[in-house]
C-alpha cells in the first residue's frame, strides 16, 4: 500500500477513539457522501469498523483521479446506495482479507462502469456472501481441467481411467482432503454454480468444465475480471 493511500484513511491511535474515517473518504470522493452517510450509524464494532475502512481507503485510492460525470451521477442513484449499503455491511462481516478485496473491486466496477443490470449484481453480492476461498480453487480448478486433461498422461503414471467426481476433483485440487469435496460440492450446486453429480461416469477430465452452470461462468468471470 503507498503512503499517498495511507494518508487517506489514518489509523486509530486507540482502540476507544473512533476516526471519522467517513469523512476522510468524503473528502478524496465527495460523491460517496451520501451512501456513506446512510450506513455510518450501524457500524459500532471497531474490528468491523477497521474492515470497511480497509475497502473504503482503497477504493478512495483508485477513485481520488478518476473522473466520470456518468459515474456520479450513478452513485446518486437508489440502486447504487442499496447496493452500496449491503456490500459494506457484507465487508465488515467478513473475516476473510480476499473476499474483502474482491467486494472493493466489485464496487469500484459498479462505480467506474455503470449499467450492468442491478438483478445480476445484487445475484453476485448474494453469492459473494455465501461463496468462500476453497468453493473458488474447486470452480478454477474445474475450468482448468480440459488443459490439463490434455498434458495428463494417465499411461505415464500408472493411472486409472477417472470415474467419480471425488477421485477427479482429488487430483485437481489436492490441497482440500478428500472427505470434504461432496459437501463442497452440494454448496456449489445449491448456489447454483455447478450441476456436479456423484454418480457422473467421467471418463477423464474433458466432462468437468461442462458441469458449470451459465451463472457459474458470469460469475467466474466477474470474479476474474
Amino acid at each position: 500500500m503507498s503512503d499517498e493511500s495511507k494518508d487517506l484513511v489514518p489509523a486509530k491511535q486507540d482502540s476507544d477513539t473512533a476516526i471519522d474515517w467517513a469523512s476522510v473518504v468524503i473528502s478524496a470522493v465527495p460523491y460517496l457522501g451520501g451512501p456513506i452517510s446512510s450506513i455510518r450509524s450501524g457500524i459500532t464494532s471497531a474490528r468491523k469498523d477497521s474492515r470497511i475502512r480497509e475497502v473504503l481507503e482503497a477504493i478512495a485510492s483508485d477513485l481520488k483521479e478518476f473522473k466520470s460525470d456518468a459515474s456520479e451521477k450513478y452513485t446518486k442513484t437508489e440502486d447504487f446506495e442499496e447496493l452500496f449499503e449491503r456490500t459494506l455491511r457484507q465487508v465488515a462481516e467478513e473475516r476473510n482479507e480476499k473476499k474483502r478485496r474482491i467486494y472493493k473491486e466489485f464496487l469500484l466496477e459498479a462505480i467506474k462502469s455503470p449499467g450492468e443490470p442491478y438483478d445480476e449484481q445484487d445475484r453476485h453480492l448474494r453469492t459473494l456472501e455465501e461463496i468462500q476461498p476453497v468453493h473458488l480453487e474447486i470452480l478454477h480448478a474445474i475450468q482448468n481441467a480440459p488443459e490439463m486433461g490434455r498434458n495428463l498422461n494417465l499411461k505415464q503414471h500408472m493411472m486409472p481411467v477417472i470415474k467419480s467426481f471425488q477421485t477427479t476433483l482429488s487430483r485437481l485440487v489436492p490441497d482440500i482432503p478428500p472427505e470434504r469435496l461432496p459437501d463442497l460440492v452440494r454448496q456449489l450446486n445449491s448456489m447454483l454454480l455447478t450441476t456436479l453429480e456423484e454418480e457422473d461416469d467421467w471418463q477423464g477430465l474433458g466432462r468437468l468444465p461442462h458441469t458449470i452452470t451459465p451463472y457459474g461462468h458470469r460469475f467466474m468471470k466477474f470474479i476474474i475480471e
